[in-house]
């Protein structure tokens, strides 16, 4: 007779396979077996070098980005936080696994599961998350933009708004600085409380003017003083990515990452970032829409989180991330990358090397490195600042984001993916990296589709990944061998991730709206071979689940 693990891991299998829907709300063991796909990773981080002023400020930095939880939970669907209260106050066995699992999701749907409830009486999840009026529909809302102009649409459709109704039913923009009043006056306190212990010019001064965004919600300069930030500290803290607003891509969510900045290591990734121009330079596509010049700055910092919030500790964990996302903003200063290397050897460790035992051919199993993990990872970040940000769409300006809208998500992503291997192809042509090493980066590059495919088709990497693989697949850069086995053709792999490359990127570059949601449906399928490499996966964890213990142990003051 199966055992309740093997029962709750028949069950995931299903889920995989299935539409996005549980036929019944699952019960203890098969949450169990859900949550325990993110393995648990222990995150020590040494701050012995930090003077005492500098761990005092860390602690009030870290209190900060905890109360953008609940901000996050109501950004994505009403109700969330009362679900959450409901939930702590059930003692139960079932009760704990339930809570335990909604704090890995932060709500009540299971982004490995394409979004499934796994609550009773839950239905699916908002499209519009907790950006729009529950009662509203897309159509209503985007009749409602076209109405607008002027600064009325630029607020209505910016990253810093909300969208409710007065009291006569009308739409109208909130600014996030009155939405989120109370929870963002407690954060800006506790920044500025940072500010005063820190000894750190370029550090006080980011977190002023952030804590002056939270309260008037002009958040530019604050975007320029992260910019121009150089300190022991790296806080990422405010609203950023635009995921959650599945309507149009356009709401950006909270979420906070405080780390302590390895300067060893962030010295030696500075060669990257004059490499910047030439790449843009020879991107596979048209001339005429390169940009001649970059933002002047593109800084470069490799840091060890010490605790992550909101969205960037919701289900699948950043290994890095490229920002700001104000197009505004990186054209005058280019954006800035930030890798995250301890929650990058988790993964590799954890997640790709199992993987790839199972996908992989012996041979290719020993190739598969951290360094290209890690290499590739960083040009992902690289390549989401060149190529189309700004663009001319039938006489008028206007950006990437704001034409392709929800499938702006999934596209940039794979643009970014696709197009960091082309980079790293370049830079192996001229020197800059080992031209030896190609093969390490083709099969670990390989090992880390099956490693994002799996964080499930609600999320946008996973789809931009279904993209890739299925169009690699179907050029014949990447094979199946008779053992199901997977493996890079290495006659064929260029040709096609500079075909993909030049797809992609004109598709942004000419904001085809209908193309690129097109193009994306149709390449969303798996193949079975594809599927079987997963049903072999077995108990192989899907992503890491950090306990932030270096945190925890700080005062926060």
């Amino acid at each position: 007779m199966p055992s309740s693990f093997q029962r709750a891991l028949s069950f995931l299998l299903g889920l995989a396979l299935a539409p996005a829907a549980m036929a019944a709300a699952p019960g203890a063991a098969e949450l169990q077996a859900m949550a325990a796909r993110f393995a648990p990773v222990d995150i020590v981080v040494p701050l012995e070098g930090l003077p005492a002023s500098e761990r005092a400020a860390l602690g009030k930095m870290i209190a900060a980005a905890r109360i953008l939880n609940g901000i996050y939970l109501g950004q994505i669907a009403p109700g969330n936080a009362a679900r959450l209260v409901a939930l702590a106050a059930d003692l139960t066995p079932l009760g704990r696994a339930r809570l335990e699992y909604f704090e890995i999701n932060k709500g009540a749907w299971s982004m490995l599961d394409r979004d499934a409830p796994f609550l009773p009486g839950v239905g699916p999840r908002p499209e519009q998350g907790g950006f729009y009026p529950a009662d509203a529909t897309r159509a209503e809302v985007e009749a409602w933009f076209a109405t607008l102009a002027g600064p009325a649409r630029t607020a209505a459709e910016g990253f810093f708004t909300t969208i409710r109704r007065d009291p006569s039913g009308r739409l109208l923009a909130v600014p996030y600085s009155l939405e989120y009043q109370s929870e963002l006056a407690d954060a800006a306190r506790l920044l500025r409380e940072a500010a005063a212990l820190s000894t750190q010019p370029r550090l006080r001064a980011f977190l002023e003017a952030r804590a002056s965004a939270f309260l008037s919600n002009d958040y530019r300069a604050s975007d320029v003083a992260w910019m121009d930030l150089d300190a022991s500290i790296e806080p990422t803290i405010g609203p950023y990515e635009t995921y959650e607003d599945g309507w149009f891509n356009f709401k950006a969510a909270f979420e906070g990452v405080v780390g302590v900045v390895d300067a060893a290591a962030t010295q030696k990734l500075t060669r990257f970032s004059a490499e910047l121009q030439d790449l843009e330079d020879h991107l596979p596509i048209d001339a005429r829409f390169r940009r001649p010049k970059l933002g002047a700055s593109s800084p470069i910092r490799l840091i060890n989180v010490v605790y992550a919030s909101a969205d960037a500790d919701r289900a699948v964990k950043l290994a890095a991330y490229n920002l700001p996302n104000d197009e505004a903003v990186v054209a005058e200063k280019g954006s800035k990358r930030v890798l995250l290397k301890n929650f990058q050897q988790a993964k590799f460790d954890k997640v790709l090397v199992p993987i790839a035992a199972v996908a992989l051919g012996a041979a290719d199993q020993q190739r598969v490195a951290f360094e290209p993990f890690f290499t590739h990872i960083l040009m992902h970040e690289l390549m989401h600042g060149l190529g189309p940000q700004t663009i001319t769409v039938a006489g008028r300006a206007s950006s990437v984001r704001a034409e392709l809208k929800e499938v702006n998500g999934p596209l940039e992503e794979a643009k970014a993916d696709i197009a960091g291997l082309w980079a790293l192809e370049r830079l192996m042509d001229r020197g800059v990296l080992a031209k030896a090493d190609e093969q390490a980066v083709h099969v670990t590059y390989l090992a880390s589709m099956f490693r994002t495919l799996r964080f499930g088709t609600a999320d946008s990497h996973a789809k931009g990944m279904a993209l890739q693989l299925n169009y690699l697949m179907d050029a014949g850069a990447v094979t199946v061998g008779r053992d199901g086995r997977f493996a890079i053709n290495p006659t064929r792999m260029r040709p096609a991730v500079a075909g993909l490359t030049h797809d992609i990127l004109t598709i942004q570059a000419t904001g085809d709206y209908a193309k690129a949601r097109d193009w994306l449906v149709r390449m969303q399928p798996l193949k079975p071979e594809v599927r079987q490499v997963f049903e072999r996966l077995g108990a192989v964890p899907t992503d890491i689940r950090p306990r932030f213990v270096t945190a925890d142990g700080l005062d926060p003051g």
